[in-house]
């Protein structure tokens, strides 16, 4: 018997998954655990996300686990977007995602103005770059041409967001390392993530896990939802369908009031027929994990005539206003303070409480002068 839910049961259910209605995330390591990474190409973004999450919020929490402990790595993942993301599911990201090897097609190759045979070098040469001491993007660079012999490849790692280094962190050798006098530095996870494994693990099994854990703060979902949040939407199908066939025994079907059939974790599926529509209204920041865990076109999370407003040019997503999970506005920080574009109506004095806790976060997490988008 397939269980019926309705979008705004999900969409509640997701907002305590998460760590928004309740928020009570242990820590950064916590809510990038439980969200299966933070985005982090706006860092104040990735700041207020964790610290609308948080129990106690940190401002310091990611920069110490980040830079301290090391139990969060920074680099490039899913959709090859910069993301923070516990540095024990980093092996498991790395591994499924080293399944699609974009880098070798011809395309890829000619729009970056690289030939196989010096993408190749790159990928080679990096790791062998990376020594003990975390280096800047020139000193990296240097070294590269150092080992290869190849000045061609200085102007085409130096140009871009790092795209011919984004091969090098699906493939497990390559992460931010420290910041050195305001300028990004990159090291080799092997050398600075405490346990990291002599080997990726098998992405048979990797990417079982990490669907587990997608499905667990960001389902039901399906197997496109989850191939749109991991890659983009372009996964080999047959490696997609073999790791939801292994993760199958643990998945129950349920029907959507919308006609949809989505995939559950059957040990959430009493949790979900149980939980009720939400009126909470909350403030999310840019590029939130909620937001870009479920397609843009999903109509019951965003209306169609507000998904421009959402969902902009170049790939920028706005702050978003929710009522019962549904987007509901957009947001924007301005000298501390939220300026709120309604699209939908909100109760006032909800908004205004969420307004203010917002507010309030945002004292303590400041947007940094040379906070810089980054792919």
């Amino acid at each position: 018997m397939t269980t019926s839910l309705t979008w705004p049961q999900i969409l509640a259910w997701r907002l305590r998954r998460q760590f928004v209605s309740s928020p009570d995330g242990a820590d950064a390591v916590a809510v990038a655990r439980r969200l299966c990474g933070v985005q982090a190409q706006v860092a104040s973004s990735a700041r207020l996300a964790v610290a609308v999450r948080s129990a106690r919020p940190d401002p310091g929490g990611p920069d110490h686990a980040l830079w301290e402990s090391r139990t969060l790595a920074k680099t490039w993942v899913m959709r090859g977007t910069l993301h923070l993301v516990p540095a024990d599911m980093l092996p498991d990201l790395c591994s499924a995602l080293g399944t699609l090897r974009f880098w070798e097609k011809g395309s890829w190759q000619r729009g970056h103005g690289v030939t196989a045979a010096e993408i190749e070098s790159i990928v080679d040469a990096v790791p062998r770059a990376l020594g003990e001491r975390p280096l800047t993007r020139e000193e990296l660079v240097d070294a590269v041409v150092e080992v290869t012999g190849d000045d061609h490849l200085r102007q085409a790692l130096t140009s871009g967001w790092g795209a011919l280094l984004k091969p090098l962190s699906r493939l497990g050798e390559l992460c931010y390392g420290p910041p050195r006098e305001g300028r990004v530095t990159f090291t080799a996870p092997r050398r600075w993530l405490p346990g990291w494994p002599a080997a990726l693990p098998p992405q048979e099994e990797a990417g079982v896990r990490v669907a587990r854990a997608f499905l667990g703060a960001h389902g039901p979902a399906t197997p496109e939802m989850f191939d749109k949040w991991l890659f983009g939407g372009v996964a080999r199908k047959a490696v997609l369908k073999a790791w939801f066939r292994d993760l199958g025994p643990e998945l129950t079907e349920v029907e959507t009031d919308d006609g949809r059939t989505l995939l559950a974790l059957t040990e959430h599926l009493d949790e979900l027929a149980a939980t009720r529509p939400s009126e909470e209204v909350s403030l999310l920041p840019g590029f939130d994990p909620y937001i870009l865990g479920a397609p843009r076109d999903l109509e019951p999370l965003i209306p169609a005539d507000a998904k421009a407003k959402v969902s902009r040019q170049a790939g920028w997503i706005s702050p978003v206003v929710l009522r019962g999970g549904r987007v509901a506005g957009v947001w924007r920080p301005e000298g501390g303070r939220a300026v709120v574009e309604l699209f939908e109506p909100v109760p006032e004095g909800a908004l205004g409480e969420a307004v203010a806790r917002v507010e309030s976060l945002l004292a303590s997490v400041p947007a940094d002068q040379t906070d810089q988008p980054e792919a």
